[in-house]
């Protein structure tokens, strides 16, 4: 009972402060929001082609041509323009100062190419469909040899031709920048549970109230106890705040399995504290403290991707990001969100706990060797 009334207490002091509802709950708030959209196209994995134009010449009294006119229909609904032309010369011309993507010829012989290398992407896009359009020819071709009343009905326009089609190589799905972000501020917000951790203790010393505690009928292991759980509850309490507002005012994604991504969250909470109650004691003058703990914070999050996504982890930076407990965070819940990955969140969940252990057994063994608090 005692040890709830203090973790009592230590909720109420703490969210009375202004100092941890700005960077409990309006930072990372606010950074959430301006970040999710300043970097939305950031994230946009898609490709939008414009100003895709193509020059197409007629040769002789092709049969193929008006197969072709329907084709050349059904793809301008994807935004890719054909132009007639009647000038071959001109039209390489045009091909080569690459004014075009490429230049089509329809003869009674098939279809040919010319294109300009510089333009890649477009005219592999450009070889993919007409390669789609020959096979539908040569399959009325093939018809016509056998029924040739059921010709017209192959190339008739259907309605379902699909020249233009959409692969990609990563099949699940991505997380746009408000999700990302979702997931990182929370972490960072929850990380900053360190900074205010560093004076559940060191505070009472400030204040000179640690005399009065120690003098009162309660043991050192109780303090500490009820310090460190309202410490964590407080920061949880924040944690899931950031959380519904980020999911039902910023419509982020939070995937289908909450509780996993809840118990990761958790032990970054309690990591946070342990670490912040770990080095309190460690350190004994206030400035050093507070610049240890704001350089490991910002550096954590730096490497950690809590401001921009981290995919190079092989590099000589990556060392530094293997180590960030916030990359490991936004690394597992990603992994739960999007690939329903548990083993990362395991992992994490284990070293953070692992971790907060030993900085709160630090804690109590500096603590029993102190005459007060």
């Amino acid at each position: 009972m005692k040890t709830l009334s203090i973790a009592t207490n230590e909720i109420k002091q703490s969210l009375s402060n202004k100092r941890t509802l700005v960077f409990l709950l309006a930072f990372p708030i606010c950074l959430m929001l301006i970040l999710g959209l300043a970097l939305s196209n950031a994230f946009n994995s898609s490709i939008k082609i414009e100003d895709f134009r193509v020059l197409y010449l007629v040769k002789g009294n092709t049969e193929v041509e008006q197969a072709f006119q329907s084709f050349i229909k059904e793809v301008k609904k994807n935004g890719v323009q054909f132009t007639r032309t009647n000038d071959e010369i001109d039209a390489k011309k045009a091909v080569k100062e690459n004014k075009y993507v490429g230049l089509v010829e329809v003869t009674d012989q098939g279809i040919q190419l010319y294109e300009n290398n510089a333009n890649a992407i477009k005219g592999s896009l450009l070889k993919g469909m007409l390669k789609t359009f020959a096979d539908k020819v040569n399959l009325a071709t093939t018809v016509a040899k056998t029924d040739p009343g059921k010709v017209q009905d192959v190339l008739a326009d259907s309605g379902q031709n699909n020249y233009v089609q959409e692969t990609s190589i990563n099949s699940y799905k991505e997380p746009h920048a408000m999700d990302y972000y979702a997931v990182a501020m929370t972490n960072l917000a929850a990380f900053f549970g360190m900074m205010s951790a560093v004076y559940l203790i060191r505070g009472e010393r400030q204040r000179k109230t640690d005399i009065r505690l120690s003098a009162a009928p309660i043991s050192k292991m109780e303090i500490l106890s009820g310090k460190v759980l309202g410490g964590i509850l407080t920061n949880v309490l924040c944690m899931l705040i950031i959380v519904l507002v980020s999911k039902w005012v910023f419509k982020a994604s939070w995937g289908d399995h909450l509780a996993v991504v809840f118990l990761v969250l958790l032990s970054e909470v309690i990591l946070a504290v342990s670490l912040g109650v770990g080095i309190s004691y460690m350190i004994k003058t206030d400035n050093t403290v507070n610049a240890i703990t704001m350089v490991f914070v910002q550096v954590a999050a730096f490497f950690g991707g809590s401001y921009f996504p981290i995919d190079d982890v092989d590099s000589f930076g990556g060392i530094f990001t293997r180590l960030s407990p916030l990359y490991w965070a936004n690394n597992a819940i990603n992994k739960v969100i999007y690939l329903n990955d548990m083993t990362p969140a395991v992992h994490t969940m284990m070293w953070n706990l692992g971790i907060a252990v030993l900085f709160l057994l630090i804690s109590v063994i500096s603590m029993r060797r102190r005459e007060g608090l």
